[in-house]
Parts: C-alpha cells; sequence; structure tokens
C-alpha cells in the first residue's frame, strides 16, 4: 500500500511541474499574459520586447530564448519564426505560444534536445506581426462568411505585399553585374511600407538572423524563394514560372525537413492541391511580388521559408491540439537546421573583429556578411566548397572546407592590411566595429570552448 501511495504521490509531484496544456484561440491581451507567463515560468532562458506597434498600437511582442537573454553571442546563430502576418491566419499563430510554452517546459525538465538548442541558439518568436487583422477575424470566429476578413492590416494593406521590391533589381544586377546581397533599400523606404512591415525590417537590421520561417494558413505547403518569378513583370503574375535562388537546393532541403517531420504535409495531397514531397517553389506555385521572404534572403544574411499549415485559415479550437501534435516536431527540427553548413570569425592581424566582411561561396552567386561581433554564418548543403572572405582595405582569403551533414565546419579567416583599399565598405547587420581570421577548418566544439499546376489561395 506505501508503495502505492508513493507511486501516487510521485505522480502528484509531476503534474505540479508540468503546466496543464490549454488548446485554445488568444485575443491580444491573452497573448500579451500568455507570454509573460512563459516569461516568468522561465525567467533567466527568456524575454519579453516589442519590436514596434501596429497601426491601432497594439505592440508587437517578440519571446526570445536563449542562455543569455538579450545578448548575441559570437559563434551562436540567431533564428526566428514570424506568425499571423495575414490576420485571419491563426494556426501560425497559435503554434508558436504552444512552442513557446513547449520550450520552456522542456527545459525545465531538463529534455537534452532543447537544452542544446536553447544553449546554442538564440530564437527569437513573433506570434503576430498582424494584431489589428487578427481582431477583426476573431470577432467573426471560424465560421466567419468573409474568406479575407481580418486578412490586411488596419490600413487594409496586405503585409506580405508590402516589402520593398528587391527582386527586380537583383535579376538586373544577376543579367549585368552587380552585388547579389544585401541589395540597398529605397532612400525613402520607411514612408512606402506599413508600420509592422518597418518595424520588422528593422528588427531584421538590427540582428543577423541565419533562419527564419514565416507561418500562414490556407494550404498545407512548406514555400520557399523566390516568389517573384522573373517574368512578373511581363505576363500575368498569377502564372507560375518556376523562380530559384543561388541556393534552390538548400533551400529545397530546408523545405523538406519540415514537410517530413510533419504529420502529414509529406504526402503532397492537402486541401485539394498536390505538392510533390509537400514542397513547392513560390513562383512555380504564383508569382508574388513585395513578400517577405524574398526580402529577407536579397536584404539580409537570413534564408526564410513560408510554412503554410492548415486547410482552415481560422481552424475551430477542438482541432488545435492535433495540429499542434502535427507541427511540434518539424518546429523543432526546423530550428535546429540553423546549425549546418560553416560558421566563423573575421579579424585583422591585430585579433579585431572585422564587421561587414563578405563570404562567398564558389560557384554560388549570393555573399552573406559577417555581423557586429565578426562572426558570420552560411548555410551549405555537405560538400567541398571554395570559400573566400574580403574586407574593405584587405587582402582577400580563399579556404578549401569539407562540410559534413550535421554540425558546421568552423571556418575562421585572419585578413592581412592591404597596401591599397579596394574594397567598398559594406554595412553588416547589427552595425558596429569588425574584423578577420587565421584560416582553418574543422568540426565546432561545444559553443562554451567556440563552437498538375495546383490551386493556391492567395498566401
Amino acid at each position: 500500500m506505501s508503495a502505492l501511495f508513493s507511486v501516487f504521490l510521485s505522480l502528484l509531484l509531476l503534474c505540479k511541474l508540468v503546466a496543464p496544456v490549454t488548446f485554445r484561440h488568444h485575443r491580444y491581451d491573452d497573448l500579451v499574459r500568455t507570454l509573460y507567463k512563459v516569461h516568468n515560468q522561465c525567467p533567466d532562458i527568456t524575454r519579453v520586447y516589442s519590436i514596434g506597434r501596429s497601426v491601432k498600437g497594439r505592440q508587437l511582442y517578440v519571446l526570445e530564448f536563449s542562455d543569455h537573454p538579450g545578448t548575441h553571442e559570437p559563434l551562436e546563430p540567431e533564428f526566428k519564426y514570424v506568425g499571423n502576418m495575414h490576420g485571419n491566419e491563426v494556426l501560425g499563430r497559435e503554434l508558436l505560444l504552444q512552442l513557446s510554452e513547449f520550450l520552456c517546459e522542456e527545459y525545465r525538465i531538463r529534455n537534452q534536445r532543447i537544452l542544446s538548442l536553447i544553449q546554442d541558439t538564440r530564437i527569437h518568436i513573433l506570434p503576430s506581426m498582424n494584431p489589428d487583422g487578427y481582431e477583426v477575424a476573431a470577432a467573426q470566429g471560424p465560421n466567419m462568411p468573409g474568406y479575407l476578413v481580418g486578412r490586411n492590416n488596419a490600413n487594409g494593406v496586405d503585409l506580405n505585399r508590402n516589402f520593398p521590391d528587391l527582386n527586380t533589381y537583383f535579376y538586373y544586377n544577376e543579367k549585368y553585374g552587380g552585388p547579389n546581397h544585401h541589395l540597398p533599400l529605397p532612400d525613402n523606404w520607411k514612408n512606402q511600407v506599413e508600420p509592422e512591415t518597418r518595424a520588422v525590417i528593422q528588427w531584421m537590421r538590427s540582428l543577423n538572423f541565419v533562419l527564419s520561417a514565416n507561418l500562414h494558413g490556407g494550404a498545407v505547403v512548406a514555400n520557399y524563394p523566390y516568389d517573384k518569378s522573373l517574368e512578373h513583370r511581363f505576363r500575368n503574375p498569377h502564372r507560375s514560372s518556376n523562380s530559384p535562388t543561388p541556393d534552390d537546393m538548400l533551400f529545397q532541403k530546408l523545405a523538406k525537413v519540415y514537410s517530413y517531420a510533419h504529420g502529414w504535409m509529406f504526402q503532397g495531397w492537402n486541401c485539394g492541391d498536390y505538392f510533390p514531397d509537400g514542397i513547392t517553389n513560390g513562383a512555380s506555385w504564383y508569382s508574388l511580388s513585395k513578400g517577405m521572404q524574398d526580402f529577407n534572403y536579397l536584404h539580409t544574411n537570413c534564408f526564410e521559408i513560408t510554412l503554410e499549415l492548415s486547410c482552415d485559415k481560422f481552424p475551430r479550437q477542438e482541432e488545435l491540439q492535433r495540429e499542434w501534435l502535427g507541427n511540434r516536431e518539424a518546429l523543432i527540427q526546423f530550428m535546429e537546421q540553423v546549425h549546418q553548413g560553416i560558421k566563423g570569425m573575421v579579424l585583422d592581424e591585430n585579433y579585431n573583429n572585422l564587421t561587414g566582411a563578405v563570404i562567398s561561396v564558389s560557384g554560388i552567386n549570393h555573399d552573406v556578411t559577417s555581423g557586429e561581433h565578426g562572426d558570420y554564418f552560411r548555410l551549405l548543403l555537405p560538400g567541398t566548397y571554395a570559400v573566400t572572405a574580403t574586407a574593405p582595405g584587405f587582402d582577400p582569403q580563399t579556404v578549401s572546407v569539407i562540410v559534413g551533414p550535421a554540425e558546421p565546419a568552423l571556418v575562421n579567416f585572419y585578413l592581412k592590411r592591404s597596401t591599397v583599399q579596394v574594397y567598398p565598405v559594406r554595412r553588416a547587420p547589427g552595425g558596429g566595429p569588425g574584423g578577420r581570421v587565421k584560416v582553418l577548418a574543422q568540426t565546432p566544439r561545444k559553443k562554451d570552448s567556440g563552437r498538375k499546376r495546383p490551386h493556391r489561395g492567395p498566401a
């Protein structure tokens, strides 16, 4: 009898450690309370901050997970999830709140996989980019008669058609020569975009994000860049035309990671559409101009895909648990993809950080730059690559590196000052001073040691 009582007591104590799971829709005030509840439960590894306000003044709150919240640690990549860009596409919002609670609880019970993820990654979660649109959609509920009710922001603007169009400049540069990354914005760009878009762009520019996903609804597929086709201006913009990026194979792999870890996305047949492997090139589905995932790739170091996660844009509350179970493993696996390819430091001969150094990979027409602390991250598939680092006033340096399928290879560059400055100054994400490092390629140690064309609705 005493043994039975002991088991009962153990189960009771275990239940007290784990917060009860409630699958429900969260209005704005409830969303804010949930974010702060998670922070209060895991104060040592979380931070709540705002990147700006919506048209109606609602804060755009982000929940950060890190073993050092609020601080970028050199060689630790920055990752982000963005949900509810379209106010009436609500599943991503609820999944990201559930993910936040899950990460906190699993960290508290010392789940080694989650411990490693949080210790080695700085994770940023923006559950709702369009809180104003959500409130309009939520007032209608799952039985809303209008398919687009609440989709746009309070000014009636589709936020996924509101970013500066950099594709046109890249397609021109690709043909006639010019930068292949960090394409500049128009001088008056802030006056051309909505408050929510402006806040997200400034957020992107303040942190050196490496990998990202944008969560939508209305279909079930992992969609990767480019969203805008080369022929967009000269043909019907709704006519599909595959438009691969220079990193097309890598993007396909990232999309497949999510699709095959998902409960049913990989099967292809969903919502009356068919997508082989549950993935699609955005422009091959239909051409979209001024979208967020293309902007990430062309203006920052960040590789972003768009995840369409539900046939119903506003699933019923009783469907949320099934959706969470179908997406949980995929959400975790996708975050883990930030730890692949190569990373390292770029320093000068005096071991000063070089910010804004350009990292080029032979055969791939898309470069990345080092951040404020002199560290860089370049996602790559397994293989052998010639990698070059250049910085204003320094001689370039090239190294051959073998990239494996697991941890990223550590490739540091030590650049020597040249007698003549030949490279233009480039702005790095986060700003600040920078530097270059002695070339060395190795597997990093742990962080503490430096380690039929388907029909589509609008996305």
